[in-house]
């Protein structure tokens, strides 16, 4: 009790010492409750400390600043990692070739990457695809006033992110359906992020550039028209998997399996909460903008499935578009595993994650 008079005046003191003289016996029925409560605070604090240390931490990479990478970004921003018991911290490492290396180096976890892992899986990197959140080439082909349509483009320099990753696969592609090449008819430049092939463009540096939302809203506000929505060519191909080391998978299945429930429940919140979806692209893309906000959400939420299966198609189209002299021979059924997807449906997780619908 001295140190609760301590902060009392005179009187307070005076009070004090009338009360216990005359409840003496309320002294140690005090003291007892204190202790109770303190015992009781410092339990719930070693409860809170062992479950911030029991969250194992995964890091996850990502490419490119676009409405595709929603989910992993809900992960952290609505504390779904913790729900599974894991830590997430996701990393932005522009270009799909570099966060490749990254993730082959063990630098990072967990990769969302596009068509540059599949490259390296034809090296012989001990990575593997475990899912694919965004299933077709997600881009579109914004160019200068003078050109019209795509055979336009002959002669022409073409902007795209990155040699050997989604962007550029998405160029081949389309490029391959008016029958032209890249090198032969165009020429191609590579930028590491989609704002400097955005700048190169308004500069006339390129006369086209493959982009993805946000970026074709930025592009339009320039004054630039959408020549082509290549994903309307509705053409399977891993714009986003989720690219993992094989030895994590081997080392620690119940960390890779932990991750996937987060990301499936991450799905779920794009489809179902608009509002939390935009306030996680509203951190990671650093924009306060609303159309901006709205232009990453609209363009890849119908995209994103439920459940993220890789498709051989998907895979057989990445090896067509990529100059790798193994493409050829190579089976797509060896680049990605759905087992732990399986796993996760035939448990009743995904069931039980939306309500038994």
């Amino acid at each position: 009790m001295a140190q609760l008079t301590s902060k009392t005046g005179k009187g307070g003191r005076m009070l004090l010492k009338s009360y216990n003289s005359v409840h003496p016996q309320s002294r140690p029925v005090v003291a007892k409750g204190i202790s109770i409560i303190s015992t009781l605070v410092l339990a719930l604090v070693a409860v809170v400390s062992f479950a911030d240390a029991a969250a194992l931490t995964i890091r996850a990479g990502y490419p490119q600043l676009n409405g595709g990478m929603a989910p992993l970004w809900l992960i952290s921003e609505a504390k779904i990692d913790r729900q599974y018991g894991v830590d997430l911290k996701s990393v932005y490492i522009p270009g799909g070739a570099r966060l490749t290396q990254t993730i082959v180096s063990g630098d990072v976890d967990i990769a969302i990457t596009g068509g540059a892992a599949i490259n390296a899986m034809l090296s012989g990197a001990e990575i593997i695809y475990l899912g694919m959140p965004v299933p077709t080439y997600a881009f579109s082909l914004y160019a200068r006033p003078d050109i019209k349509e795509v055979p336009d483009l002959r002669g022409k320099v073409l902007g795209v992110i990155t040699k050997g990753a989604s962007s550029d696969h998405a160029s081949i592609a389309l490029l391959r359906q008016y029958k032209m090449t890249q090198g032969k008819d165009v020429k191609v430049l590579y930028f590491s992020r989609q704002q400097d092939a955005l700048a190169a463009l308004d500069k006339g540096i390129v006369s086209a550039a493959v982009h993805s939302a946000p970026t074709t809203l930025m592009a339009r506000r320039l004054g630039y028209k959408e020549l082509v929505n290549i994903g309307s060519l509705n053409l399977p191909y891993p714009f986003a998997g989720i690219a993992v080391r094989r030895s994590l998978i081997r080392q620690n299945p119940e960390l890779v399996k932990a991750f996937l429930k987060a990301y499936l429940a991450a799905l779920k919140v794009v489809h179902e909460q608009p509002g939390a979806s935009k306030r996680a692209l509203a951190q990671y893309l650093a924009s306060k903008d609303p159309e901006i906000i709205d232009e990453a959400y609209r363009a890849f939420a119908p995209l994103l499935p439920k459940v993220p299966y890789v498709t051989e198609e998907a895979i057989r189209e990445a090896l067509s578009v990529t100059d790798h002299p193994k493409a050829a021979t190579a089976d797509p059924k060896d680049f990605f595993d759905n087992r732990f997807l399986k796993e996760l449906e035939s448990t009743g997780f995904v069931k039980d994650l939306y309500g038994a619908r």
